[in-house]
């Protein structure tokens, strides 16, 4: 069982990614390729970049449809593609069969804890496991470029869990444990 004390030095909260480098290296991908700023493209990037969660496609095209209405699923997509591409955005996925982006600043890296049941993710830094990845790539002789690590399970308590929370409202509950 986890108490405040516990808390208070491990699973820090993640850092905010530095959204200035970002759009700047944005500008620059994109006048590298010749690629323009269009009126829909800059809504889709500053819809994404005003958000702290992992998108899907579905769920950024809703709120920039709220904004334009006139704005296509593919024109979406693609411009997901190309953040993806330009190293802008990462695409996530945790075993569900859908994608999800969220913002690539290497300097505000971060894990994941997954709930199996809701779907809710936590992002959280811990320097402890940072380190002895490092440990371990070096016992090996190995030089790591990048990684992600994911953890999946359920929210430990049942009235914290989103999931369980609408099945109760409807009369269902699933039993997982």
């Amino acid at each position: 069982m986890s108490n405040d004390r516990e808390d208070a030095h491990f699973g820090q909260r993640a850092r905010s990614p530095n959204l200035e480098r970002l759009r700047q290296a944005l500008d620059d991908y994109m006048s590298d390729r010749g690629l323009r700023t269009t009126e829909q493209r800059r809504l889709i990037v500053d819809t994404l970049f005003d958000t702290t969660e992992h998108l899907t496609i579905d769920e950024l095209l809703e709120k920039v449809r709220a904004v334009d209405p006139r704005i296509g699923y593919a024109t979406v997509y693609r411009t997901m593609k190309m953040l993806a591409e330009g190293g802008i955005a990462h695409e996530l996925n945790f075993g569900d069969g859908v994608t999800r982006y969220e913002l690539a600043d290497e300097d505000a890296h971060h894990d994941h804890l997954i709930c199996q049941e809701c779907g809710h993710i936590t992002e959280f830094e811990e320097p402890l496991i940072e380190e002895l990845q490092e440990r371990i790539a070096a016992r090996y002789r190995f030089v790591v470029t990048h990684h992600k690590h994911e953890l999946y399970g359920h929210c430990r308590e049942p009235e914290d869990c989103e999931h369980r929370k609408r099945a109760a409202d409807s009369g269902r509950v699933r039993q997982t444990r």
